[in-house]
């Protein structure tokens, strides 16, 4: 696993040991990548189930302002913190150690909105649709942002949450990418 292009381009990423984590693929990271383009240049980003930080630092390498990494697992934060070490990012980086849905609570109070939010949970867990709705509710996203959710493919979306719908889908075998925002 590498940062594909960018400031760190090239660099390598250190992954914890085991099965806990499901890195995202080079190939699903540059696809992600070529659709975000237009929203990665000084953009506030929100890194949720983070696991070894890839989505997160690869957009601080394109050009984001600030990435928020949260992750549950303590092997997985301790990792997140060596890559935006050996990338160079620590100045434009925050690292929460605790579950997704307490965090976006939290940060609501911080009246900050993200541009680009990264959703990888646990396939098949039933994270996505609560963390989507408490984005919602707590105004976490910013009118022109975007939910950018790593699921399995038989984990069946809804088109559209309250003020979000589905504006991409793309299935890559067991994985599939769903990117939501904001009608206009």
């Amino acid at each position: 696993m590498r940062v594909i292009a960018g400031l760190a381009k090239g660099r390598r990423l250190k992954s914890p040991v085991g099965l806990a984590t499901r890195p995202t693929t080079d190939r699903i990271k540059e696809s992600i990548f070529s659709i975000l383009h237009p929203y990665l240049l000084e953009s506030y980003v929100l890194d949720l189930f983070s696991g070894t930080g890839n989505l997160g630092i690869e957009a601080l390498s394109r050009g984001a302002e600030k990435a928020i990494f949260v992750d549950n697992n303590k092997n997985s934060i301790r990792v997140i913190c060596e890559n935006i070490e050996i990338t160079g990012f620590k100045e434009k980086s925050k690292v929460f150690h605790q579950e997704a849905l307490k965090t976006i609570r939290e940060l609501a109070h911080l009246e900050q909105k993200y541009d680009i939010v990264f959703m990888d949970p646990p396939y098949l867990k039933g994270f996505i649709i609560p963390c989507v709705q408490a984005i919602e509710e707590e105004g976490l996203l910013s009118s022109t942002g975007i939910i950018v959710i790593e699921h399995d493919s038989k984990d069946v979306l809804p088109e559209k949450f309250a003020k979000l719908t589905r504006i991409k889908n793309r299935k890559y075998g067991n994985t599939t990418i769903s990117i939501y925002s904001e009608e206009a």
